[in-house]
């Protein structure tokens, strides 16, 4: 990170604010706020919540503010100062995200009535994948409608494979103009990205953070015709099957717990639920690591971050299980010891494989500071 400005990061939440306080590099409050708007005991709404942070929270001398927005279609390719404007295209896209974009909007503007004399940055998930090219950007639809309704691959979690594979880079002791990494993003959500010369070329979620990866609650790729058949037969609504995919699917779905530890510890007490989920999840990540090495032609370093990634030995291990025909490989001894930042395979491993924690709100914070110039 470059400058010294003091810069307040917000992730707000339909139910919660997370923030940040950064002066300089260093991290000098944080916190959240959770229940909002709950009747039992939490913030009445969003402005209060802000309120109640600025009343622990030493915010004389900001700089800016940067708020993380999830989606911002193919307008936004780049950290963008808000305006009146923008606030309104963000709302445009909306129905891109109806359960992420409305509580960023809140948070903005809570935010800009807060403290109306701040510059305020909105930072993007899905702009660090607005370089993924034709080929992966485009699903095989009718293409008028596909253009009429802005269906197409956006990617997400962008900040953290932007600071993760940019990270990888650092470490291997190299430029990431130089450097070819798939970046593993394995917490409640989970997401990949081959990142080749420090731009994102292939990612696993797509019009939605539905696609891809298995997670917590969510089913990730999944047949289509999965829908049509539940309407069909079970006379389900859009709304049954989107409660399904996105809530009971999943870790969840499988194994009836969808926090990794849960699933962990029912998997080593012998429950076949909990095994099938952990092997589903595992070969899941193994096919596109697969895919992904193949469309990137030469690989330099496999890098695990987020909660799972960073913690589960288990599903590191088991997840490059049997790529050691390509070059991948994962050394026990390092891979269940130690914390933080470290490489886990061997130490003549062709293909390095690293666990390096993601620190997306530090990326905000960066690209704040790149807009405003601080």
């Amino acid at each position: 990170m470059t400058g010294t400005a003091r810069i307040l990061v917000l992730n707000c939440g339909s139910s919660s604010l997370k923030y940040q306080l950064f002066d300089g590099e260093q991290v000098v409050d944080k916190g959240v706020v959770e229940r909002i708007g709950e009747p039992d005991g939490g913030p009445g709404d969003h402005a209060a919540a802000l309120r109640s942070m600025a009343e622990r929270v030493d915010l004389t001398g900001l700089a800016g503010v940067g708020h993380r927005v999830v989606h911002g279609g193919v307008r936004f390719a780049e950290p963008t100062l808000v305006t009146d404007q923008v606030v309104d295209e963000i709302e445009r896209l909306v129905p891109l995200a109806p359960l992420h974009n409305p509580a960023n909007l809140t948070g903005i503007a809570q935010a800009r009535r807060l403290l109306p004399d701040v510059p305020q940055v909105a930072v993007f998930d899905t702009a660090f994948h607005r370089t993924l090219p034709p080929e992966q950007a485009s699903y095989a639809i009718d293409a008028d409608t596909a253009q009429r309704y802005g269906v197409r691959r956006y990617g997400f979690h962008g900040t953290s494979h932007a600071y993760v594979s940019r990270r990888t880079a650092a470490v291997l002791g190299r430029s990431p103009a130089d450097v070819d990494v798939i970046t593993l993003h394995l917490g409640n959500g989970a997401s990949a990205c081959a990142v080749a010369g420090g731009r994102s070329v292939a990612t696993s979620m797509g019009l939605s953070p539905l696609e891809g990866l298995v997670m917590g609650t969510r089913s990730g790729d999944l047949d289509p015709a999965v829908v049509f058949h539940l309407e069909r037969v079970a006379g389900w609504s859009s709304a049954d099957v989107d409660r399904l995919l996105n809530q009971r699917s999943g870790l969840v779905g499988l194994a009836g717990a969808g926090d990794m530890r849960e699933v962990l510890r029912r998997r080593d007490a012998g429950d076949p639920a909990a095994r099938l989920a952990f092997d589903v999840y595992c070969a899941r990540i193994r096919f596109y690591v697969g895919g992904y090495y193949a469309l990137l032609g030469r690989v330099d370093a496999i890098t695990f971050t987020a909660g799972v990634g960073e913690n589960a030995a288990q599903v590191r291990a088991a997840a490059l299980a049997g790529l050691d025909g390509l070059g991948i490989a994962v050394d026990p001894g390092r891979n269940d010891s130690g914390h933080g930042e470290r490489r886990i395979s061997p130490g003549d491993s062709p293909v390095q494989v690293w666990v390096v924690p993601t620190a997306e709100e530090y990326e905000i914070a960066d690209q704040t500071r790149a807009v405003l110039g601080c």
